[in-house]
């Protein structure tokens, strides 16, 4: 069982900046992939950021140049650094983990979610 602990979102202005952080309970060195969701009211859940064990990245169009998915094995952490902040990035922000399980399919793993506010 790998437990995801996100750091505390923030109230920020447009055009700020935030960097978040999502520890995991165990290594990560052998977790497929890390990433980070987001949802907003009446919205669905919707990915913003992936980073492989091998450190391939992908981001969804709306944050590419702006938002940066890194990882650091030795902590056991995955941040999202966020630029150039909008309102419309306003949103819960979620960790999620792909864990691989013998023999079947990996298991994902969530965090408990993180506010991020951007003010106009």
């Amino acid at each position: 069982q790998v437990q995801l602990v996100e750091s505390a979102g923030g109230l920020v202005q447009a055009g700020g900046s935030l960097k978040l952080s999502c520890a995991a309970s165990e290594s990560i060195f052998s977790i497929n992939a890390m990433g980070w969701f987001r949802q907003a009211p009446g919205k669905q859940r919707e990915l913003v950021a992936t980073i492989t064990s091998g450190g391939s990245r992908n981001y969804a169009d709306s944050v590419k140049g702006r938002f940066t998915i890194s990882r650091d094995n030795a902590k056991n952490t995955v941040y999202l650094q966020m630029n150039s902040l909008k309102p419309e990035d306003t949103a819960v922000y979620y960790c999620n983990a792909v864990v691989p399980v013998p023999g079947t399919l990996p298991k994902l793993y969530w965090g408990q979610g993180t506010q991020v506010t951007v003010s106009s």
